[in-house]
């Protein structure tokens, strides 16, 4: 695991790619693009044999260029990042912040790759590799660019924390049309590591991003909900939409079917807001801020007067037989019973 910091003291975990993979990936686009490249050459050379050798020329040239030159580029522009060898290694290139590349990136490594790569047979690159320490060439240094492994583990991915209870299917109606991917990467990336980070910028960082969220939606977050809430949900909503497009109506009519919602545990209220009386005090303030009733799991059953009368037993054989009747009538409250006996004085 990379120790990659944002600006906004947002720790990432990105895992950059070691040499031999990239090595791999790097030998697979080659097969790839010298094979186009030869279909194409064989090609142009029958169809230009009439042609003067300048133009011949002339179009080799071209060729070159646009095949062996530009048809990468074009590849990592429209895959953000993954190349045919990169997707067979399970690789992927980011920007140095940990969001998807764009045509300058891939403008300016695929310039410099004709140097590191095809001029010198590999040989800049594999040594720029060894000496950076996060396995950097040279064209993801101008770039700003990092080649990272995409397939983690299961046991070392960490899960975007679930929202509240009250909150789910609260945003149902949400246009998410407009929210670019490098807004998802980071409101992901923040809300997997919000725990890890300081009081203040933790707040500082969910307040801005749910700002940008709000700006791409159109829609301002509720009043009295916390903005990490807010992320957290609609997030979850996005998720709960991807999994009803792909498995229809297994997901369940409001894609809320299986979702299990942790408690907040101590007495802490939701998403790290303190708030005095402890967790159930948490919930309830919380739930009363958005209109959004009592939470589940925060009713707590009442005593009945009968129970409360048990609570301050009297002396003697009257008052244990009154206890006694008002518990049972307490426990079964729905099924009333008349015998007509009457205990003795």
């Amino acid at each position: 695991m990379s120790a990659l910091v944002t600006g906004d003291a947002v720790v990432l975990g990105l895992r950059p790619a070691k040499l031999p993979s990239r090595a791999l990936a790097v030998v697979i686009d080659l097969v790839v693009v010298f094979a186009v490249y030869l279909m194409v050459s064989i090609g142009l050379t029958l169809a230009t044999a009439s042609l003067d050798e300048a133009a011949v020329m002339a179009v080799s040239i071209a060729t070159f260029l646009l095949v062996l030159v530009g048809a990468p580029i074009a590849v990592e522009t429209l895959s953000h990042g993954r190349s045919l060898g990169k997707l067979a290694c399970g690789l992927r290139v980011v920007r140095d912040d940990g969001g998807p590349i764009r045509f300058r990136h891939a403008l300016v490594r695929g310039a410099m790759g004709v140097v590191e790569i095809l001029v010198t047979f590999g040989v800049v690159a594999c040594i720029a590799s060894l000496v950076s320490a996060r396995g950097r060439r040279i064209g993801d240094v101008f770039a700003g660019t990092l080649v990272v492994r995409e397939r983690v583990p299961a046991a070392r991915g960490m899960a975007v924390p679930p929202p509240p209870s009250w909150l789910v299917g609260r945003f149902a109606e949400l246009d998410l049309s407009g929210v670019p991917d490098d807004l998802w990467l980071a409101i992901r990336q923040y809300l997997t590591r919000m725990r890890q980070l300081d009081p203040a910028v933790n707040w500082s960082m969910a307040i801005r991003l749910a700002g940008d969220l709000a700006g791409c939606t159109g829609t301002p977050a509720p009043e009295g909900v916390p903005p990490a809430a807010y992320l957290a949900a609609v997030v979850n909503e996005r998720q709960a939409r991807d999994a009803r497009r792909a498995f229809g109506s297994r997901g369940g009519a409001d894609g809320r079917q299986g979702m299990a919602v942790p408690a907040v545990p101590g007495a802490v209220g939701p998403w790290g807001a303190p708030v005095p009386g402890g967790a159930e005090a948490g919930d309830r303030a919380t739930a009363r801020a958005t209109g959004g009733g009592e939470p589940l799991g925060a009713r707590v059953a009442t005593p009945s007067p009968a129970g409360t009368a048990a609570a301050e037993p009297e002396s003697g054989p009257a008052a244990r037989t009154e206890s006694g009747a008002g518990a049972g009538a307490g426990a079964a409250a729905e099924i009333p019973t008349a015998t007509g006996f009457a205990p003795p004085a």
